[in-house]
């Protein structure tokens, strides 16, 4: 199923690219109440979601999933647009380029690029949080790496959903769980990590975050599905988190995977029944 819907070759993932964005707004379309736009942040360019009302210092920074190959903010705007209304805050997607065109490190690189630029606008770290799915998901917790390294201002605070957080699939879920989410297999992630990394290792600390040093970085929620093949690593990622001191609240949902962990209406009615406390996600 998963090589039906996401193709079979590096030459046909532009058009999975432009194909699975067009199903994935046509199941979840854009908001009516809520104003589409584009932004340019430091080159990138940027999808904008602004809900009516919404309070202009409230920022969230969405880095969109596809295993840094085949997603595109295109298909995010029925997701952005209810994180927008939920979190009465304006939402920056950057359309970061991809592989193969552009492998790693250059996805990671854009996200940054956005990041900063944000920062010299006139948002205020302390109203930014960073939220993204899949390899998104991981970049959150790589920006805020790369923003302490760099000695610039961290988010309030980053939102992992599933994150592809080792490309190596060395945890037990790889194994145990693999063949249950019809959308995510193992065969799969390997293939897209390939075209991703392009040569380089999959123990980078910017490509998997579990090999990463975490220390010093925002409070993180992560959120995954038990049957996830990436269940382990989002553990890991998450003891790692929590042994550097971190703020970190993992959250396990029963009978979800990957499929469904990301979709706009679970999405919302996980973050309100998050365990975290309500002004972690600037909501009131």
């Amino acid at each position: 199923m998963v090589e039906k819907i996401h193709g079979t070759s590096e030459a046909s993932w532009a058009q999975v690219r432009t194909d699975y964005m067009s199903g994935l707004g046509h199941l979840f379309p854009a908001l009516k109440d809520v104003s589409y736009g584009t932004a340019t942040l430091d080159s990138v360019p940027t999808m904008r979601a602004v809900p009516e009302g919404s309070e202009p210092q409230r920022v969230l920074l969405y880095i969109h999933g596809g295993g840094y190959v085949h997603g595109g903010v295109e298909g995010y705007r029925g997701l952005t647009g209810r994180l927008a209304k939920a979190l009465n805050a304006k939402i920056y997607a950057p359309d970061y380029r991809q592989a193969p065109e552009f492998p790693f490190p250059t996805p990671i690189d854009d996200v940054f690029a956005a990041y900063r630029a944000i920062l010299s606008s006139d948002v205020d770290p302390k109203n930014l949080v960073l939220a993204g799915d899949s390899a998104g998901g991981a970049m959150v917790v790589t920006m805020m790496r790369k923003a302490r390294d760099a000695g610039i201002a961290l988010p309030a605070a980053g939102v992992a959903f599933s994150p592809w957080a080792n490309l190596t699939h060395s945890g037990r879920s790889a194994t145990v769980r693999d063949g249950i989410d019809p959308l995510c297999s193992v065969e799969f992630l390997n293939k897209l990590a390939r075209m991703f990394l392009a040569g380089e290792l999959p123990t980078h600390p910017d490509a998997s975050p579990v090999f990463a040093d975490v220390h010093d970085l925002a409070p993180v929620l992560i959120q995954i599905g038990e049957n996830e093949v990436m269940l382990s690593d989002a553990i890991r990622l998450a003891s790692n988190l929590g042994e550097a001191r971190v703020r970190t609240s993992l959250e396990v949902w029963p009978g979800m995977s990957m499929s469904g962990i990301c979709w706009p209406v679970s999405c919302l009615k996980r973050i309100k029944r998050s365990s975290m406390p309500s002004g972690f996600l600037m909501m009131r």
